[in-house]
């Protein structure tokens, strides 16, 4: 056997890897005998048939399973031969392989690139403070009694945190609404709906919750919408201003529950101070995680800025395809149109691909590290694994462990990213805290 390595980059490597037809021979010779010892042949005993008749009866078969031997024997060899530590194997040209003859296989491989680690420890890092603010908790009270509000008819004109039912119908340039929105008809006119009044999150038409602040049930009103320039959800609208004619119907006032007896029993408290003691215990777990993730994103964007070495393509084209896969399917659930996409095809590709290259280099840092620091995924890790996957998906864990054993490639990424998760956990551990002031 006989190997060459040919740089295509600092990251892609060809090795032709060229078998002698002893070599060759043996493989086809090992394959032909796997072959007669299981097949029937009429007339013949089980596993009696002359070779000879196996090679003519199954000869696709054969071809097809001794191409296969003599490739992975010339993987397998040259990358014992050659030393390269393999991330990827990206193409196979194998040429004529056939017996008696030698066999010259062309691999083209990814390599873990070579580059000195940062420093990695005592990495700084800021976090916030975890004791809640008096106001913290109080708005936390405000938003448990917010959600047990009743609504009563208010027989005024509507403020700000009142609900309005009303109806309306749209046009533009004069013309109705329906020919230009398609499909979505919500967005040209409705019997019936509700609205916050100037509230946090903005409706369907934006802007429409302030329009309707000072109406009371029986006005009527003519308002005009500007739809923002990257609207989405009707990109036929985007950037118009659509005149849209309303009569209000009904004004209800959220009435805020008394904080009782029944509020706080409804809250698993005894008490207001029972209640105010349960919120700053979650308030601070919460804060408390909060730090923790932002420690780890400030880690991963210093270890990216000091480390600077060439990202292999292969990894970064998988790792985009999955950043791109998750921003597709996350805004096609909030009913951005499939045309959209196509539209910003460049930026989401251009965008896509320098979230991946980061990612990457984090991963390739990471695992460095935890050789480095000999951090290992032992069971009891995987079994932590897969009683929070299970929790997370409700499926039973044993279920998942017996569909995860199926595919090694899926258990060869979980094993890794948990890989991943302890070696940023041991980076925070390490990493120096300054805590930022509280804001006032």
């Amino acid at each position: 056997m006989n190997v060459q390595i040919t740089d295509i980059n600092e990251t892609r490597k060809t090795l032709t890897v060229t078998l002698d037809k002893g070599e060759v021979d043996v493989e086809y010779n090992a394959i032909l005998g796997e072959f007669t010892k299981q097949v029937n042949l009429p007339g013949f005993r089980p596993g009696k048939a002359p070779a000879a008749m196996v090679a003519k009866r199954y000869g696709k078969e054969l071809k097809d399973e001794f191409k296969n031997k003599v490739i992975g024997k010339a993987y397998r060899d040259g990358l014992d031969q050659s030393k390269l530590e393999v991330l990827t194997l990206v193409e196979v040209e194998e040429g004529a392989i056939e017996p008696g003859l030698s066999a010259a296989i062309k691999l083209t491989v990814d390599v873990r690139p070579e580059f000195q680690l940062p420093e990695y420890t005592g990495l700084e890092t800021e976090i916030q403070p975890v004791e809640p603010t008096e106001a913290e908790i109080d708005t936390m009270i405000e938003g448990l009694r917010a959600e047990r509000a009743d609504f009563k008819v208010a027989e005024r004109a509507a403020a700000k945190g009142d609900y309005v039912r009303f109806g309306y119908e749209g046009s533009l340039d004069g013309k109705p609404l329906t020919d230009v929105v398609g499909d979505k008809a919500i967005y040209a006119s409705a019997p019936q709906t509700w609205e916050e009044v100037e509230g946090a999150n903005e409706g369907l038409l934006p802007g429409m919750s302030k329009e309707i602040s000072g109406l009371k049930a029986g006005d009527k009103k003519t308002v005009a919408i500007i739809f923002p320039a990257d609207f989405a959800a009707v990109p036929a609208l985007a950037g118009k201003v659509v005149s849209y004619a309303i009569e209000v119907q009904e004004v209800r006032e959220r009435v805020l529950p008394p904080m009782d007896e029944a509020f706080f029993k409804a809250n698993q408290a005894d008490d207001l101070a029972a209640l105010k003691s349960q919120i700053r215990s979650n308030l601070m777990m919460r804060k408390e995680y909060e730090n923790k993730a932002a420690q780890r994103r400030q880690i991963t964007d210093a270890l990216v800025a000091k480390a600077s070495f060439p990202v292999p393509d292969s990894l970064i084209a998988s790792e985009r395809d999955g950043v791109l896969r998750q921003f597709i399917e996350e805004n096609m659930r909030r009913g951005v149109p499939q045309e959209q996409f196509e539209q910003n095809k460049k930026e989401l590709y251009d965008s896509a691909s320098k979230a991946a290259v980061a990612r990457v280099k984090v991963q390739l840092i990471l695992a460095k590290i935890a050789e480095a620091e000999k951090i290992a995924v032992d069971e009891k890790d995987f079994n932590a694994w897969l009683m929070r996957e299970a929790r997370r998906s409700g499926q039973r864990p044993d279920k998942l462990a017996k569909d995860l054993g199926k595919d090694r490639d899926q258990v060869r990424a979980v094993q890794q990213q948990i890989m991943f998760d302890k070696a940023l956990d041991f980076l925070v551990s390490k990493a120096t805290v300054k805590t930022a002031t509280a804001k006032a």
